[in-house]
């Protein structure tokens, strides 16, 4: 059976790019078609793969009440003046494995996907999801040459999203009363901070004492590690999926959010030349301002221990490139 092809892409239609049709990257499609977000075009090396799923979800149009457009493809030309990439594709981790020991697979996967998206849609911006996520944005920004407030990465909203879930579920509270943030690299080393989370607006402290606070706040920094070792093979995807959705209804609605997201720094936080997750306002333009919160000593050295081990991974992702 022949299936018809669809017609055009509007101009004025918001055309999101997601590269990698694993479980985030598939996740993340039907995200945002599904929520009305945008017309998705989903990339994936396997062939047959992500043209079984955009049909798939396609057959779903009528039953979720939307119209919008998901084509799967092979080939990067069909991915031709997107506004937006995703890059999720890469090796997931397995039980036992760090987000690190994905270091030189994933840099050469992120630069020839990101290297030859852009070439497709130049005026695009590029979204990492990719593990280990601080030093893949930085691959990016690298292969690509864009501007760096047009190359960002999402792992503070899922972070903060998974610090959100323990505290609700701790306080039996409505998690919408309940706001979070989490600074700093995406892993063992983020940095939650409690002072920052209230609930309803009432500060946290006047809830949880700080053996509860430190208890929740240890789960959200190995929360990765939790669901890799119950899942077994692979790792989250429901709330990535999610938290990346977020970001690009911001991005694509132009809703000037602030969310936490892996930014470039070039003085921020006493920081230069590094991708590590800030509160930021996010538009079209991107990453359209880095907020600077006032941290303590012990948070600034904190953020300033995670972000070298952030440049480190960087140093060696880039060094695997070009051996």
């Amino acid at each position: 059976m022949t299936v018809l092809p669809l017609p055009p892409y509007a101009s004025n239609t918001y055309r999101v790019c997601v590269i990698g049709a694993g479980k985030v990257g598939s996740t993340l499609a039907q995200r945002l078609v599904e929520r009305n977000v945008a017309d998705v075009v989903l990339l994936d090396v396997v062939p047959g793969l992500p043209q079984a799923i955009a049909l798939d979800l396609l057959q779903a149009r009528g039953l979720e009440g939307h119209d919008r457009r998901l084509i799967g493809t092979n080939d990067y030309a069909d991915t031709a003046d997107c506004d937006l990439i995703v890059i999720t594709a890469g090796k997931p981790r397995q039980p036992g494995m760090s987000r690190e020991d994905l270091l030189p697979i994933n840099a050469r996967i992120v630069a020839v996907a990101a290297r030859q998206a852009i070439a497709r849609s130049p005026a695009a911006l590029v979204m990492l999801v990719t593990n280990p996520l601080d030093a893949m944005v930085y691959v990016a920004w690298q292969a690509t040459q864009l501007a760096p407030q047009r190359v960002f990465g999402m792992a503070g909203v899922l972070d903060s999203a998974r610090l959100q879930a323990f505290i609700a579920h701790e306080l039996q509270v409505a998690i919408a009363d309940v706001s979070t943030f989490v600074l700093g690299s995406h892993g063992d080393l983020m940095l939650p901070l409690p002072r920052y989370c209230t609930v309803r607006g009432v500060p946290l402290a006047e809830f949880l004492d700080t053996a509860s606070l430190d208890r929740l706040t240890e789960r959200t920094r190995h929360a990765g590690a939790e669901l890799v070792h119950l899942y077994q093979r692979g790792g989250a995807y429901f709330a990535p999926a999610s938290s990346a959705c977020a970001m690009v209804a911001a991005i694509a609605q132009n809703q000037s959010r602030l969310l936490p997201a892996a930014a470039y720094l070039d003085g921020e936080y006493g920081l230069h030349d590094i991708f590590i997750g800030v509160p930021c306002r996010l538009g079209r333009a991107g990453i359209e301002q880095i907020v600077t919160l006032q941290l303590t000593d012990t948070e600034r050295e904190a953020l300033h221990h995670s972000a070298a081990i952030v440049q480190a991974n960087v140093q060696q992702a880039l060094s695997g490139l070009v051996e």
